[in-house]
This record gives C-alpha cells, structure tokens and sequence, in this order.
C-alpha cells in the first residue's frame, strides 16, 4: 500500500506505545511497516532531498506531534514513551489522529499558536488559490523553524547548568563578544542558582564591559527580578546588561527596561533560540535547497 500520510501513522504510534514500555523511534519505523504491509521499496523510498527515507519522515512526525500534546513523553531523542494522558487516550482506541484533534490539549494548542504566529509572516493565500512553490517553500520553512525553536527550549531547560554556561559563553562569542571563549570563560561563572551571572567584554579590546545574568527559568520574569538585575550593573560597573531567560517576561519587566537609563537587552526563551539557529550553536545543517533560476542576461544576444 502507499506510505500513509502522517496523521494515519498516530493511532497505530500512539497504540503501539500502550505498553508502557519505552521504545526507540527505530521501533516505531520496523513495526508499523508491517502494520501498513510496507514493501522494501516503500520503506526505502527517499526524500527529493535524498537525505532521508518519506516513511522515517512522516512516523518521524507523527510521533512528535503525540509528544507536543504530551501524549508521549521523550526521556531524550529518539526515545518515546507513553505518559498517563497517552494510555487515558490509547484505552479509547481512536481510528484517526490528526492536528485538529490534539488541539483539545492545551499543550500542543499552545504550540501550535506560536507555529501560527510565525506563519504569519508567510504570503496570506486565499480560499480557492493554489498557494505558489515559493509560498509552499516558506510556509514549510517556518513550520520546521518553530519546530526547532521549541526542541531547543526543551533541552536548554532540562540541561546540566554547567553545560547551559557553557552554552551561553559559546553563543555570546559568536555574537562577537568576548573576544575568544578562553577570554570569556574567565569573566563569565556558575552561580548557585544554575545560572550565568557575570561580565564579559564587548569586544575583543574590552573597550567597555557587558553584565551577563543567564537563567533557566520555568515561571515568567517579573519586575521585581529585572529591578534586580539592573542594580547589578552598577556593582559589575558595566553601563549595558544582557538578561536571559529560557522562559519569557512579563510586560512590565519589559517596560521597566525601557524607562531606565542604563542599556537593558531582556532576550526570552524564544529569542535565545532564534540566536542559537543563527549563529549555529546546539545546530547543526540537516539540508540544503538551493533554488535557481534563468539567468536572462546570460542568453541576451551580444
């Protein structure tokens, strides 16, 4: 038979994990083959990219749209097991899961608004239009982005706090600060609430000095920790502060910064990853399309 879509592939995913045993997504790949009657030549069947099988794809997929709704859980990638929510879910043996039925869960309705609130920037088709290969390409571009963006919080919030320094040392150095990492690893230190709280250069020279205060939050940060950090400065002597938080801050906290005298960047949870995916810290390249076309001029009579 064809290789089903991905949304199919999520009621047999979401029984198969009904075991309550933890499984490799290896697993999921060989044994709902068998379930769909997959030939070799549909398991083998690649990507126009050529970079990986249609089938790993699509199980691929729907296995992270069950862990999004918090159906499965993922001790680490390419691990899934079942949670309490998934085996409620399995018991009722639904035929068919798709996105428009996750959405009861408030976790991967919220995932989905911020997958949403980036296709925003996406070239708007309207009803009975054929959105264009280009439309199609930012569209899919922006879902894998968001996609990303969120696998990256996950880890930078269940992280080893040394590993998270280190991160964040790594990251402020491509930026352009610090100089080299030996130079910004001796400004920069753990504190006791597994977090960055230190100074590092602005630039290679030192001409000025920059307060780093780095924590993996899980509640919002309000004024009071922002007050907080801004009287920091003056203790470090540094003129400009860089806050950073896996999470996000309150509004206020966010006016707070901007009335105030001394230069205060606050970078949330999303904009940390944003940055990551730029400056390719914690990433690494999986494809590249390149997309050309006709060089007119080159076929312009002389």
């Amino acid at each position: 038979m064809p290789i089903p879509e991905y949304n199919a592939i999520k009621a047999p995913a979401l029984q198969f994990f009904a075991d309550g045993k933890e499984h490799k997504i290896s697993e999921v790949f060989e044994v709902l083959a068998g379930h769909f009657k997959l030939s070799d030549a549909e398991k083998d069947e690649l990507l126009p990219s050529g970079t990986q099988r249609r089938w790993h794809n699509r199980a691929n997929w729907a296995c992270y749209d069950l862990y999004r709704a918090g159906l499965l859980n993922r001790p680490k990638k390419g691990l899934y097991v079942i949670t309490d929510l998934g085996k409620k879910i399995a018991a009722q043996k639904p035929a068919y899961l798709n996105r428009e039925y996750l959405m009861q869960f408030p976790q991967f309705a919220e995932f989905m608004k911020k997958t949403n609130e980036g296709e925003k920037s996406v070239p708007e088709v309207k009803a009975g239009e054929e959105a264009t290969p280009e439309e199609k390409m930012e569209a899919a571009f922006t879902v894998l982005q968001t996609d990303l963006k969120a696998e990256l919080l996950d880890r930078l919030k269940s992280m080893d706090p040394y590993r998270f320094e280190r991160l964040v040392i790594d990251l402020l150095v491509a930026m352009g600060y610090g100089g080299s990492r030996e130079e910004a690893a001796q400004v920069t230190k753990a504190s006791n609430d597994e977090g960055v709280d230190g100074v590092i250069k602005e630039d290679r020279l030192g001409l000025d000095l920059v307060y780093v205060q780095a924590k993996r939050w899980k509640g919002t940060v309000g004024r009071p920790d922002v007050q907080s950090f801004v009287g920091a400065l003056a203790g470090k002597q540094a003129h400009k502060g860089v806050f950073i938080t896996t999470s996000e801050f309150a509004p206020n906290a966010k006016a707070y910064v901007n009335s105030i005298a001394q230069k205060g960047i606050l970078l949330d949870g999303d904009r940390l990853a944003e940055l990551m995916i730029e400056d390719n810290i914690g990433v690494s390249l999986m494809h590249a399309y390149l997309a050309k076309k006709v060089d007119s001029d080159y076929f312009e009579e002389e």
